[in-house]
């Protein structure tokens, strides 16, 4: 941990707020402290990835509690994201820091073009001394194209930046073995694998209400970076210092999977599929074991309504998900084109037909 040199750092909604909304200045300027003492020596870039803007923006609205409908929490983020950004802007200006703001959406990022840009922004921010703070853009994103939780988006974004450590800040110490307020659990302090928690009940979002994720989404985020080769700390934001210096706190879990330079993870774990397309034995076969791109022949049937360029699942006859990929035409293209080839299609439809259905470099295999 101590050797990190580009780390990203994740800190909840109950970390920063009160249960009633509204942002703690108390909170906010505590962690700042530490983030700009771990970076002060110059060798060390740090990433943020914050919840809280709808949190922040309850209690200017009127709102006792996280509303449940989409509207009222863009509405809630719309005036909450700027609350928030302008309270870090203004505690890390104490240190002479300056701020970015990353907002995204998992269609951002599954796109290539949008994933290459939003890897070139944060590279971009951090070379110039900048710290990025990221969140996502619950103002615009609609139900099909959210992350779902920033504990995810921050696993996301530390493969997304080629992160040395991922740190992930929560208002418990670490992953228990039960419930931490039973007497006779005890911490985890480190996790080599999925193996290890087979027996550990994780609970879900805490009591405060401001807040989506919880010790399940938390776990979940580590297992995605760890598998893709980016060790993970889990720890309580009071004890983000002690973490970021390496000492014996919260749960460490070390990395399974080696570092992928491409955007496939977020295509993996960051995207919703509009619709199946249904694949023969022998697509499957040249899709999932010989990673091919995906051909009209191999299509026996499709599902959904989507537009070229959406994420798609595929199945095979039986109708389990072996692939997922950004599918080249729209569902009400795809009826002509099952099973026939692509040199047939181009004679009789034109050259634009002669593609495949998925590229191999815009799928990914989805393994049990």
């Amino acid at each position: 941990m101590t050797e990190a040199r580009r780390i990203v750092i994740k800190v909840g909604s109950s970390s920063l707020t009160t249960a009633a909304g509204g942002l703690d200045a108390d909170r906010v300027d505590a962690l700042v402290d530490v983030l700009a003492k771990v970076r002060s020596g110059g060798e060390k870039e740090i990433v943020l990835v914050s919840s809280g803007a709808i949190a922040a923006g309850l209690a200017p609205l009127g709102l006792h509690r996280r509303p449940r409908d989409l509207a009222r929490q863009q509405a809630a983020a719309s005036v909450g994201q700027g609350l928030l950004v302008a309270r870090y802007t203004a505690s890390f200006a104490r240190y002479g820091v300056r701020v970015g703001q990353v907002l995204l959406t998992s269609n951002d990022t599954s796109r290539r073009a949008h994933y290459r840009n939003a890897y070139r922004t944060l590279d971009q921010l951090l070379a110039m001394g900048a710290l990025p703070i990221v969140n996502e853009n619950d103002t615009v994103a609609t139900d099909e194209i959210r992350f779902g939780d920033n504990d995810r988006l921050a696993a996301l974004v530390a493969h997304l930046v080629r992160a040395d450590l991922l740190v992930l800040l929560s208002d418990v110490d670490g992953l228990y073995d039960g419930d931490p307020s039973t007497p006779g659990t005890s911490r985890i302090a480190e996790v080599t694998g999925p193996a290890d928690l087979a027996d550990v009940t994780i609970g879900s979002a805490g009591k405060a209400g401001v807040g989506i994720g919880g010790m399940v989404t938390k776990v979940e985020a580590a297992r995605i970076a760890t598998a893709a080769g980016v060790p993970v700390v889990l720890t309580s934001a009071s004890r983000a210092a002690d973490a970021l210096a390496g000492r014996d706190t919260g749960t460490y879990f070390r990395r399974t999977g080696r570092r992928s330079a491409d955007r496939l993870l977020w295509l993996a774990h960051a995207s919703t599929p509009q619709g199946s397309l249904t694949l023969d034995d022998g697509a499957v076969q040249a899709v999932v074991e010989r990673h091919s791109s995906l051909l009209p022949a191999g299509i026996a049937a499709v599902e959904g309504e989507f537009t070229a360029g959406d994420p798609v699942e595929l199945r095979d006859l039986q109708g389990r998900p072996v692939a997922r990929g950004l599918v080249n035409f729209d569902a009400k293209e795809i009826p002509q084109l099952l099973g026939r080839s692509t040199r047939d299609l181009a004679r009789e439809l034109g050259p634009a037909y002669e593609r495949e259905v998925v590229h191999r470099d815009d799928l990914v295999i989805l393994h049990p």
